[in-house]
């Protein structure tokens, strides 16, 4: 497990016994591209594995401006208090354009960012949402295996990286801003359908309208039947600020972890992810493939020609493509 930024060994030993130079050495040949370094992280994680799944995973996401940062930086502080450890992942399908926006959360996370009982991690630029999501799993079960019992993971994109931070997770919280009115017409539906809870934040500086924007909310839900029979998401008024609300809502997250543990719906979702996961890691390795393979690159450039010189059609250009896959 040498060679490169890797220059020393990172052991399973290492890494559950919560160094922390170790975990981090160990995401970075998690990250990393060389065939040596992935082989060596593939090792090193099923040696883990045992070592992982106890965590309470937290996905959290909203609106721009609506206080993510500020909210994981006092819930997190809140639960190192507890005695908790605290681990912040991101997902963020912007990151190879950005470098991530959670590396400028990191300096707004100022309690977290100091607490020794915390670590925060960018997610890691990638070709593929897929693939960042697959990187941020990968991180996650290093960071419980470190003994990390509470991940956090923020989705710090748009679009598809709700989903993607729902398939990672055991719970979804869904951040919102008070004064809800027209807002409310512009949510997309899923989000509300992935939501195990509505947080409407800055209830200390807007407390008529957050009770009034958790009322639409709810009334919104109601429409909508819920993900589990045994669960119906509630809607809270917090201050990501003073903390106002955030033990309620750390208790929801225990009561809905307790109700799904009992029906064993739980352990069903994450054997589903499991499988979300393999194919999110085969469909990473195939457009590595399309994009490092030589002989495909050399074709590639003819076939979109012929494509755009209207000699070949879309579908026969695809099946020559597979067939330089080995497919």
């Amino acid at each position: 497990m040498t060679g490169g930024s890797q220059k020393k060994t990172v052991t399973a030993e290492m890494v559950a016994s919560g160094d922390r130079a170790a975990l981090a050495r160990a995401i970075t040949l998690m990250e990393s591209r060389r065939p040596d370094h992935r082989e060596a992280a593939r090792a090193l994680l099923q040696e883990l594995m045992p070592r992982t799944g106890k965590a309470v995973r937290i996905g959290i996401t909203g609106v721009p401006g609506v206080g993510k940062s500020t909210t994981i930086d006092t819930l997190g502080s809140m639960l190192t208090e507890k005695g908790h450890k605290v681990a912040v992942l991101a997902v963020d399908p912007s990151s190879t354009r950005t470098g991530g926006a959670i590396l400028g959360d990191k300096t707004r996370m100022a309690q977290l960012a100091a607490d020794p009982n915390a670590f925060i991690r960018p997610s890691p630029s990638s070709g593929t949402l897929g693939g960042v999501a697959a990187k941020t799993r990968e991180t996650m079960l290093l960071c419980e295996a470190a003994g990390f019992d509470v991940i956090l993971v923020e989705t710090v994109g748009v679009g598809q990286s709700e989903t993607a931070v729902a398939d990672l997770t055991d719970f979804f919280l869904v951040l919102m801003l008070p004064g809800a009115g027209d807002e409310l017409q512009g949510i997309k539906k899923g989000i509300l359908e992935l939501a195990d809870l509505i947080a409407v934040n800055k209830a200390d500086d807007a407390g008529a309208k957050a009770k009034k924007a958790a009322a639409e909310y709810t009334a919104a839900l109601h429409i909508l039947a819920p993900a589990s029979p045994t669960w119906t998401p509630p809607v809270l008024t917090v201050s990501g600020l003073t903390g106002q609300g955030l033990d309620e809502l750390w208790a929801k997250v225990l009561d809905h972890r307790k109700r799904l543990e009992a029906t064993g719906e739980l352990a069903a979702k994450r054997r589903a992810q499991d499988t979300k996961w393999m194919w999110a890691l085969v469909h990473e390795r195939l457009h590595e493939r399309l994009t490092h393979d030589s002989a495909l690159r050399q074709r590639v450039p003819e076939i979109e020609r012929a494509i755009a010189g209207g000699t070949l059609s879309p579908n026969a250009a695809a099946s020559e493509i597979v067939k330089l896959l080995g497919i």
